[in-house]
C-alpha cells in the first residue's frame, strides 16, 4: 500500500553491516567509552551521540520526509537494536519491523531480507551508517519508482563532512538526457572518472519497486561472492525494460563509516531535532 496520495510509505533500512572500517583502531579520534564500545562491536548505528544513538536520527528523518513504516535489516546478533526501538523507545510515528540477514551476502541479499515486508509495494532503501537530508529523502518518494538519488560531487564536498578523497572512491551514476540511468560505475578510476565529467554521486538511497526485488533474485554473485543492489539494478535495465529515474541532489550526506566520523556527525547533527 501507499500513503498520501499514492505515494510510498515503506522504508528498508540496511544496518546489517560488520562495520569493519569502524573497528579498526584509530588513535586520533577521541570516542567516549560508550561510543568506543559501539565502535568495538562494529555497531556503526548504534553509536551514541548527543540526542541518542545514530540511527535514530536516520528514523527521523525517514520520519519526516513521509515515510510511515520501517524495516530494519539486521544480523542475527543485533539484540541491542531490537531493544532500543521495542523496549526502550517505541516510536510514534513509525511503524517498525525487523528482518534479519543471516550472513553478510551483500545489499541485494539484504534487500531480500526485507521481501516479505515490501511486498507489492514501492519501497525506500538507504544505508543505516548515512544521514540524509529528509528534503532529499521527500523528493524521492515524489519521484516516479524506480528511481535513486544522484548526488552531487560539489554538494557532498562543500556541506558535508566527507572527504573528498572518500567521495572519489563512490559509485558514479551515467545518466542519459530523459534523466534515467543508463549503468552505475562502481569505484572508478581516474580516467573514467573525467571521461563522465560532473556525473552525479551514488549514495545508495533508492526508491525501488518489486521488479527490483526480482533482478536481486536472478543477480550473479559478485567477484567477492555477494549479491549486490547496484548489480540487481544494472541487470533489471538491461534485461528486463526498467527505467531508473535519478533525482539530482546538490546536497549533503553524514557518513559514519570510520571513528574519525564520529566527531565531524555528532557536530553537524547537534542542532537536529530527533522525533521518532
Amino acid at each position: 500500500m501507499s500513503g498520501r496520495e499514492g505515494l510510498p510509505r515503506k522504508a528498508v533500512i540496511l544496518a546489517r553491516g560488520l562495520g569493519t572500517r569502524m573497528r579498526a583502531r584509530d588513535e586520533t579520534a577521541a570516542l567516549a567509552p560508550e561510543q568506543a564500545a559501539a565502535a568495538d562491536r562494529g555497531a556503526k548505528a548504534m553509536i551514541p551521540l548527543g540526542g541518542g544513538p545514530f540511527l535514530d536520527y536516520v528514523l527521523s528523518a525517514v520520519a519526516d520526509a513521509g515515510f510511515t513504516e520501517v524495516c530494519l535489516v539486521v544480523a542475527p546478533e543485533h539484540e541491542a537494536m531490537q531493544q532500543r526501538y521495542t523496549r526502550e523507545v517505541v516510536p510514534r510515528r513509525l511503524h517498525l519491523t525487523f528482518a534479519v540477514q543471516r550472513e553478510p551476502r551483500g545489499t541485494a541479499d539484504a534487500v531480500l531480507a526485507a521481501a516479505a515486508f515490501v511486498g507489492e509495494d514501492a519501497f525506500l532503501v538507504l544505508n543505516g551508517d548515512n544521514y540524509y537530508p529528509p528534503a532529499v529523502l521527500a523528493a524521492l518518494r515524489e519521484t516516479p519508482a524506480p528511481a535513486m538519488v544522484g548526488f552531487s560531487r560539489a554538494g557532498l564536498v562543500r556541506d558535508g563532512q566527507i572527504p573528498p578523497e572518500r567521495i572519489a572512491r563512490y559509485a558514479l551514476l551515467d545518466v542519459n538526457p530523459d534523466g534515467l540511468l543508463r549503468r552505475i560505475v562502481e569505484k572508478p578510476d581516474e580516467e573514467t572518472a573525467r571521461a563522465l565529467g560532473d556525473a552525479p554521486v551514488s549514495m545508495n538511497c533508492w526508491l525501488l519497486t518489486p521488479a527490483i526485488v526480482d533482478a536481486c533474485r536472478r543477480v550473479a554473485p559478485s567477484p567477492r561472492g555477494e549479491l549486490e543492489l547496484p548489480s540487481a539494478v544494472q541487470l533489471a535495465i538491461d534485461t528486463m525494460g526498467v527505467h531508473v529515474h535519478v533525482l539530482p541532489a546538490d546536497a549533503s550526506v553524514l557518513d559514519l563509516s570510520h571513528r574519525a566520523d564520529v566527531a565531524t556527525v555528532a557536530a553537524r547533527l547537534e542542532d537536529v531535532r530527533v522525533a521518532l
